[in-house]
């Protein structure tokens, strides 16, 4: 009897998101994210530590530079503990997009043997991403603990934050990394973007001191609404501007939507380039 064959074409359309075949590839994208999280830690004396040591540099710095004169302004909570909500929901978009930025190209030599969807792959990198958010979150729960600031009711609204800040990341990441593929300047500019991007973020000030003119900066700045909209869902400081959070969700929704397209528009060429 013969077995039957499974025949893999590519798709004669390059618009399709691709929903459906990841659904099959599932039990391989879940591989490659305990892998990855497994080879992240591995020889390291901290280990995950490593995960909250990095926000709480940088929220040393803030604190220090500008604790004593945004620290007025930050809705009677602790100006580090403010700054800290901030940065962590910040390094979930920063990871992913650094990390699924470089996937493609550091999977190179398994492109080339076998096939299978290479979205995975910052897929993939943004999951090792919010492994790590979720190890940063339950140290911001116990830096809430220590402060004695109890979570407001608006704590439902935080996981929405968060699939949006992972699907901004997912978007800006698959678009870096099928770039990055052809001109690999990509990898030099994407830690320097990110540098830049988190300065021009309400993540160490809250976004009212940010001047009228610059508003509309703010607002086209995906991650303005979601870093102020986490902080009020968990710490109950002051609401975002729904304007400008309506505008950031639409530009993290396009980012999503026109990343995946472009990565799965220049796919076909990975193999034949790397």
């Amino acid at each position: 009897m013969q077995k039957p064959t499974h025949i893999i074409r590519p798709t004669q359309r390059w618009y399709g998101l691709g929903f459906n075949e990841l659904l099959l590839y599932r039990e391989l994208l879940l591989f490659f994210a305990w892998r990855d999280v497994k080879v992240r830690y591995q020889q390291t004396a901290l280990g995950v530590m490593w995960v909250i040591i990095q926000p709480l540099l940088y929220g040393l710095a803030f604190s220090l530079i500008f604790g004593r004169l945004l620290g007025p302004q930050s809705n009677n909570i602790p100006y580090p503990l403010f700054c800290f909500a901030g940065l962590v929901i910040w390094n979930l978009f920063s990871t992913g997009v650094s990390l699924a930025s470089a996937s493609v190209v550091s999977h190179g030599e398994l492109i080339q043997k076998v096939y299978f969807p290479r979205l995975i792959l910052p897929l993939s990198a943004v999951a090792i991403a919010l492994v790590d958010f979720s190890i940063n979150l339950g140290a911001l729960f116990l830096l809430m603990a220590y402060y004695g600031v109890v979570p407001t009711i608006h704590l439902i609204f935080a996981p929405i934050l968060i699939i949006v800040a992972a699907g901004t990341a997912l978007g800006f990441g698959a678009s870096l990394a099928a770039l990055n593929v052809q001109y690999r300047d990509i990898r030099h500019i994407t830690p320097f973007l990110m540098q830049i991007w988190l300065l021009a973020t309400p993540v160490a000030y809250p976004a009212r001191l940010i001047s009228s003119d610059w508003s509309i900066l703010l607002a086209l700045n995906p991650m303005s609404g979601i870093v102020e909209g986490f902080r009020w869902a968990v710490l109950g400081t002051h609401a975002p501007n729904l304007h400008d959070a309506a505008s950031s969700f639409a530009i993290s929704g396009l980012a999503l939507f026109g990343g995946i397209l472009l990565f799965r528009r220049l796919q076909y060429r990975f193999a034949d380039i790397i």
